[in-house]
């Protein structure tokens, strides 16, 4: 539930609770004052029958017109009330009504309900008639049921269409003062979703209210904060890489000068050696012959050690020649259970350190795992170079399952991304076509000078 719903209904509950407090309040001050009405009738028609002795009394009137409440019918307009009168000994009794009958109930039976379970409508006030401290009657007064009803539903009921009028006007109001003020809460929501998806250079905008100024300053501060970690990883990352590259140059070159020349050296010896033994002295030849495979099988694990370190047909021929000497290897290696193919569109003598060691290795990684892990029996490596972005596109049509080889990768995925990441690029797994594995690799490309 969003801030919007949840305000408006908070306001809504607590609109309705005021109504009902009110309500409760207008048909308490509506039972009073129908009570208070009666003991006024009450009152008036008292005083009036008083005179009324009084005049008898005096010889004005006769006693037998007592009561006579002909002025109370001139002076009150009053409808729906019953008075009664009853001498001291109930002898004589004389009643009269003022549109006590109601023609259609206009309240709901609800409210009647409980009206009446709360108050108690048509209540009976009455006094009793003395003059001179003798007694003469009572006199009451019952007012009607229906009438008070009726003006307890209409006052209600105006309460609740100006509650109604009321609770929509504000909600309404406070429904567009909070969306206008909320709508700075969306372009920080967008903003954070692009700098979720690596955009750092994203800045939210200053806003009006303080609080968002404060929020939006706070989440800058943080992006700068974050785009400058990150910046300095890479240069890190990229400064690490480019020193164990320049450690494996090292390794190689000493082990190709030095170890090399060595290896060289015994080989002719071996077959000098062997040579001679032929003529001279037969019970070593065996021996000589396997001195030499063994420093035959010691140069060629040199020879694999120096490809892995550091390959010489980068620095040599390039990264075009290179690649395609590590497929054509890969074809020979596999025997043609995979079939790798290579595709270069642009051109990769303009390439700069350290792109082309970086994309060697990414391809050497790459097509290592697809002969360890996918079944494949294709394979396919696409470059494409241009002005501005390296994009590498490596295929597969083995099987995989795409979650677990994210998951449980190893260092050589993760040297993938620390070289990717390095360079500001851009790495994605996704499951092809024919359930192989699928790498992304997108390069921005510097042609101005090495990065270092």
């Amino acid at each position: 539930m969003n801030l919007k719903h949840h305000l408006l209904i908070k306001i809504t509950i607590v609109a309705i609770f005021c109504f009902l407090t009110t309500t409760a309040y207008v048909l308490y001050r509506a039972d009073q004052q129908s009570k208070q009405q009666s003991q006024i009738m009450l009152e008036s028609i008292s005083k009036q029958l008083n005179i009324q002795l009084l005049h008898i009394d005096s010889g004005l009137s006769r006693r037998d017109q007592f009561p006579d409440f002909s002025l109370w019918k001139e002076t009150h307009s009053n409808s729906g009330v019953c008075i009664q009168y009853r001498s001291e000994n109930k002898a004589f009794t004389r009643n009269i009504c003022r549109g006590s009958e109601w023609s259609e109930k206009q309240w709901p039976k609800l409210f009647e309900t409980i009206y009446r379970l709360i108050f108690t409508p048509g209540l009976e006030v009455f006094s009793q008639i003395t003059y001179k401290n003798q007694p003469y009657g009572y006199i009451s007064i019952i007012p009607s049921v229906e009438m008070e009803l009726q003006q307890a539903w209409d006052s209600v009921r105006a309460l609740l269409e100006l509650s109604s009028m009321t609770i929509f006007t504000v909600c309404l109001l406070v429904y567009l003062s909070i969306n206008r003020a909320l709508l700075p809460a969306q372009t920080i929501v967008s903003g954070l979703e692009k700098m979720q998806k690596g955009d750092l250079t994203v800045r939210i905008p200053n806003f009006e209210l303080l609080e968002w100024q404060s929020t939006s300053s706070a989440i800058n501060k943080l992006a700068i904060s974050q785009q400058k970690s990150i910046s300095e990883r890479k240069r890190l990352s990229l400064k690490l890489i480019n020193l164990q590259d320049e450690e494996r140059r090292y390794l190689a070159r000493e082990l190709h000068d030095e170890l090399g020349q060595c290896l060289a050296a015994i080989n002719a010896l071996s077959e000098s050696i062997t040579q001679t033994a032929e003529q001279e002295c037969h019970e070593i030849v065996e021996d000589a012959k396997s001195l030499s495979r063994i420093n035959g099988h010691i140069m060629q694990t040199i020879r694999n050690l120096l490809v892995k370190l550091r390959p010489t047909e980068i620095d040599e021929l390039g990264l075009e020649l290179s690649l395609k000497a590590l497929v054509n290897e890969w074809n020979s290696h596999s025997n043609n259970k995979i079939h790798y193919q290579l595709r270069i569109n642009g051109d990769c003598q303009q390439l700069t350190a350290p792109y082309p060691i970086t994309l060697f290795r990414i391809i050497q990684e790459s097509l290592t795992n697809i002969y360890k892990h996918s079944r494949a029996t294709h394979a396919t490596v696409e470059i494409d170079i241009n002005n501005e972005l390296i994009m590498l596109t490596i295929n597969d049509d083995g099987k995989i399952n795409l979650v677990s080889f994210v998951e449980n990768s190893g260092f050589g995925l993760l040297g993938i991304r620390e070289r990717v990441y390095s360079l500001d690029g851009q790495l994605q797994f996704n499951k092809n076509v024919s359930g192989g594995l699928n790498i992304k690799v997108t390069l921005p490309v510097s042609f101005e000078g090495d990065i270092t």
